[in-house]
């Protein structure tokens, strides 16, 4: 057999001898170990202690900005748009109502007065048109504040075990019950 063939099966091997031969990490034992016991304790109260929020971003302030806003269309621009319309039709219903003769003069005269009115109407449109500014509003920008929650470093409780109060600083919250390890040991 050739080393080339041999060579991943040899890799495995040591791999795996590798991953069997590691033990656990050994667990310390506590001073007295042979004389605790575990048992539970009432929690009778948890206060979180916050620690120093130095991490957080000064606020931002509050800027103000200028928006253009859509003037709404007043009543003036409206009759103004009116009176051009009807000013139109009537022109371009006389001018219609030079052509033609018999039906064909009364179709003129309807089809200038139409005529007429639509450009009329354009023209008082396009002169609002040149007459309007823009308008524009301030409006105020507050970003949102800064997350006003604060993050709990440790807790301190309170809790009774076997009618004795006791109290410690953990971690992590406990609940309504807490493990606890009882050492006994000679008093000297």
């Amino acid at each position: 057999m050739s080393l080339l063939r041999i060579l991943p099966f040899l890799f495995v091997a040591l791999l795996s001898a590798q991953v069997f031969a590691q033990a656990p990490p050994a667990i310390p034992a506590a001073a007295g170990d042979e004389n605790s016991h575990y048992g539970w304790a009432d929690v009778l109260r948890v206060d979180p202690v916050y620690g120093d929020d130095a991490a957080s971003p000064p606020p931002q302030p509050c800027y103000e900005e200028q928006v253009p806003v859509a003037a709404p269309e007043d009543a003036q621009a409206q009759n103004k748009r009116g009176i051009f319309t009807a000013i139109g039709a009537f022109v371009g219903g006389i001018l219609g109502n030079q052509f033609g003769k018999g039906k064909g003069r009364a179709v003129a005269t309807v089809a200038g007065a139409v005529a007429g009115g639509v450009t009329g109407n354009n023209i008082a449109k396009a002169g609002e048109e040149n007459d309007t500014r823009p308008q524009y509003t301030t409006v105020r920008h507050c970003p949102p504040a800064a997350s006003s929650q604060r993050k709990a470093v440790a807790y301190d409780v309170e809790y009774r075990y076997r009618g004795d109060v006791y109290s410690s600083r953990l971690a992590y919250d406990p609940g309504d019950r807490l493990r606890v390890r009882v050492s006994v040991a000679p008093a000297e």
